[in-house]
């Protein structure tokens, strides 16, 4: 079995910048506490992050419907500062829209049996990576815990939580 908790883009701007929230802010102690179990049970861990070239985002399909967040190199592209010591244990993606292709391709190539979904925000990111995961790792348990997710509008949220459980993710 190999389990592994992926935290999508616990940054500054989706925590306490343009895309932050109280909601988001307000889950960092139940992520740092899920990261350290993980890893004192020798299990894998891995952060993304969004990250925006400020050259092109503001012509992109994203920066045409979005705020300008997470843009490389301000300080609301770092992760958020509880959550830098921990990372430095994990592997960390970058990524350039909301869902992950490296991520997915490592989770496959380790052979993740059981992943866990964490971060923000649930109706962007969250979603896209958890239908990512469901999609190449058909056969995996894949978990998303209410109590480790977040996001700016708490409808949209819940709306999300809603299509991940149609798609047989344990919504818990």
């Amino acid at each position: 079995m190999v389990r592994v908790l992926c935290v999508i883009d616990y940054q500054v701007d989706f925590v306490t910048g343009v895309l932050g929230s109280a909601d988001a802010d307000s889950i960092a102690p139940s992520i740092q506490a899920k990261v350290g179990e993980y890893l004192s049970n020798g299990d894998i861990v891995c952060f993304t992050r969004d990250v925006h070239d400020p050259s092109s985002y503001g012509g992109s399909c994203e920066g045409r419907h979005i705020p300008p967040h997470c843009v490389k190199g301000t300080p609301g592209c770092e992760l958020d500062p509880r959550m830098i010591p921990l990372a430095e244990r994990c592997r960390v993606f970058d990524k350039e829209t909301f869902g992950s292709r490296e991520l997915v391709d490592y989770l496959v190539s380790v052979g993740a049996t059981e992943v866990e979904i964490a971060g923000v925000a649930t109706n962007i990111c969250v979603l896209a990576n958890a239908v990512l995961v469901r999609t190449f790792l058909p056969d995996a348990k894949v978990t998303v815990d209410r109590r480790y997710v977040a996001s700016y509008d708490r409808a949209l949220g819940e709306a999300a939580l809603g299509a991940l459980a149609s798609m047989c993710v344990d919504v818990i």
